[in-house]
C-alpha cells in the first residue's frame, strides 16, 4: 500500500496529465467539468467545518473567534478560505508550484472565487509576493496566477506591485511550524500608501498564518484599515 506522500504525489502527476486535456476534469477526465472539476468530483471534494473561527478560519464551537485569536489577535481581520488542504486539493496545489502545471491555477482560482463571492469586494486585491530570487527560479507567482480566474469585474482591483517580499526566506513549507514566525518576521514592504483601505491578499495555503501576519503588518502600516486573507487551501491542524 502506498503511504499518503506517495499518493499524493500520484495524485499530482495524474491532475498534472489530465490538466492538459481540454474541457476534462482534473481529477477523473469526464467530459462535463464546470471550471475543471466535475460535478462528482466536486461533491467528493474534502470541505471546511461549518463553523470556524472568523479570524483564522479554524474550527471554532459556534463559529466564535478562538481562543488563539482572542488572546493573540493577528495582523489580518479575516480569513476565508475555500477547500481544507487535504488530498486532493494538496496535490493539485503542489502540482501547480512545483511541477509548473500552470493550467491547474484556473481551476483552484475559481474555487477560491465561489467561496470569496460572499465577502464584499475589497478596494484591492493583493496577491501574495514571492521574493525576486524564487520568482526568477519558479518562473510565475502562483498566488497572481490564481487571481486570473477570478470574474472579470474583480480583475481591475488585482494589484501585483502594491505589496513586495523584500528579502529572501525559506519556504514554509521546509521549516518546523514553530520557526515559521521568525522565518517571514518583518519580510514584507508596502509600495505605496493604502490610507483607509480594505484590502484582500490572496494565496494558495494557509498553514500557521505567520506570512499573512506578516504581510497583513506591513499593510496596515502603509494605512489600510482592514486586511483580509482569501486562500485556496486552510490547513486544518491547530497551530497557535
Amino acid at each position: 500500500m502506498m503511504n499518503a506522500n506517495a499518493t499524493a504525489r500520484l495524485a499530482g502527476a495524474m491532475a498534472s496529465l489530465r490538466s492538459k486535456v481540454p474541457g476534462r476534469c482534473v481529477l477523473c477526465l469526464a467530459r462535463d467539468a464546470r471550471h475543471g472539476i466535475c460535478a462528482g468530483c466536486l461533491a467528493d471534494l474534502p470541505r471546511l467545518p461549518t463553523e470556524s473561527c472568523p479570524v483564522c478560519a479554524l474550527p471554532s464551537p459556534a463559529g466564535a473567534i478562538c481562543g488563539a485569536c482572542s488572546t493573540n489577535a493577528p495582523s489580518y481581520d479575516t480569513v476565508r478560505a475555500a477547500l481544507p488542504y487535504a488530498f486532493p486539493i494538496d496535490a493539485l496545489v503542489s502540482a501547480l508550484k512545483y511541477g509548473d502545471r500552470l493550467a491547474l491555477a484556473p481551476v483552484l482560482g475559481r474555487l477560491l472565487a465561489e467561496c470569496a463571492a460572499v465577502d464584499p469586494l475589497p478596494d484591492a486585491i493583493i496577491p501574495m509576493p514571492l521574493a525576486p530570487q524564487r520568482l526568477r527560479t519558479r518562473g510565475f507567482n502562483q498566488a497572481l496566477e490564481l487571481t486570473g480566474a477570478f470574474p472579470r469585474r474583480w480583475l481591475d482591483l488585482v494589484a501585483p506591485g502594491v505589496l513586495e517580499r523584500r528579502r529572501d526566506t525559506a519556504p514554509q513549507a521546509s521549516l518546523p511550524l514553530s520557526d515559521r514566525g521568525a522565518n517571514v518576521h518583518d519580510a514584507f514592504l508596502a509600495r505605496r500608501r493604502l490610507d483607509g483601505l480594505d484590502v484582500v491578499v490572496v494565496d494558495d495555503v494557509m498553514t500557521t498564518g505567520a506570512t499573512l501576519h506578516e504581510a497583513a503588518a506591513a499593510l496596515k502600516r502603509a494605512g489600510a484599515v482592514r486586511v483580509r486573507g482569501w486562500i485556496v487551501a486552510r490547513t486544518l491542524l491547530r497551530t497557535q
